[in-house]
């Protein structure tokens, strides 16, 4: 079994894109890959889907020769949907597949898929299991702390699912419960990363939004690699960033010109990838990112969302290059 995407790679330690619906889509990982994500996964995508050939969960496994190493991420509660949906993505060629066991969102969760599996560890870890088996390439799991404070740890069943043949283990700092408010823990990731019975690479995911952050993730807690969410949307330099400052770089000033030329870019590649309608829907996700810090930004931020044609976005995404053409995206209000 090839482990490759975990264990060998250039960076001083691994740094990923952590997948997130209607996010994490082929255009954006693309830019994301090129400013220095070292690990890439899919948007999660239903096993049901997948098994009825539903045209919008077949175009989320497309990727690129250049987005490789990466990993398919499936979800799904029935363990025969699951099973079955695998040579579907295997024929996509992934360097990996992933079990979603970590989406906390009612209509994920609350079918008993994604963290909603937290409820019954049993179940988790068959399913898991049959997984490994039936696969011709490696499986990795994502999860999260557990399902609430006061359920069953990840520090309580992480033995066990490595014991399911999984490649690697990603943990989010939180539980179910929790969704995405107060402060991801990482101090139970670091207690599976440093449990001496386990051997096989712990990524952590949470909080991690700036280079500073990710140096002190991996100082404290040892883990193999680090997963960024919600702090790349909109922003891809930050993969940049953490390689410059594990190689002990200076970080890169990054001017507005460059900021509207990527968001460019980005609606552009979406735009072709989806169509023009759900691109620039989708696209609004990530603007206020892009263009965070800018000193009395509000008006364009709100043109942007409203804007309906991409002709119409191309001449404000100009004037905003025009506008701040001699400030960068580091000088705040």
């Amino acid at each position: 079994m090839n482990l490759s995407p975990f264990t060998s790679h250039p960076s001083p330690c691994l740094i990923g894109l952590s997948p997130m619906d209607d996010i994490t889509d082929l255009p954006f990982r693309q830019l994301c890959k090129e400013f220095g994500a070292d690990l890439l996964i899919t948007e999660f995508i239903a096993s049901e889907a997948l098994n009825r050939d539903a045209e919008k969960s077949l175009r989320k496994m497309r990727f690129t020769e250049e987005q490789h190493p990466i990993g398919i991420q499936i979800f799904g509660a029935n363990e025969e949907e699951l099973l079955r949906c695998l040579e579907v993505v295997e024929k996509a060629e992934p360097d990996f597949i992933d079990i979603n066991w970590g989406c906390p969102v009612r209509k994920v969760a609350g079918k008993g898929a994604g963290s909603g599996i937290l409820q019954d560890i049993p179940k988790m870890l068959g399913i898991t299991t049959s997984l490994v088996k039936r696969a011709h390439l490696p499986v990795t799991v994502k999860t999260r702390l557990g399902y609430s404070a006061d359920s069953m740890k990840i520090t309580d069943f992480a033995e066990a699912l490595q014991d399911t043949g999984i490649a690697a283990l990603s943990i989010h700092g939180r539980t179910k419960t929790q969704m995405y408010s107060g402060t991801a823990d990482w101090t139970l990731i670091g207690e599976v990363k440093n449990n001496p019975r386990i051997h096989i690479p712990i990524l952590g995911n949470g909080d991690i939004t700036t280079a500073a952050q990710a140096i002190e993730s991996k100082r404290y807690y040892g883990v193999d690699g680090l997963l960024i969410g919600r702090a790349a949307i909109g922003n891809p330099w930050i993969f940049e960033q953490c390689q410059r400052a594990f190689r002990g770089e200076p970080e890169r000033e990054i001017t507005v010109a460059e900021r509207v030329d990527v968001c460019r870019r980005h609606l552009h590649m979406a735009v072709e990838f989806k169509g023009e309608r759900t691109a620039i829907f989708e696209m609004r996700k990530h603007y206020g990112n892009y263009f965070k810090g800018l000193y009395n930004f509000k008006p364009y931020r709100l043109a942007l969302v409203s804007t309906t044609t991409l002709a119409d976005l191309d001449t404000l995404l100009d004037r905003i290059k025009e506008h701040y053409t001699t400030r960068t995206c580091n000088q705040l209000a």
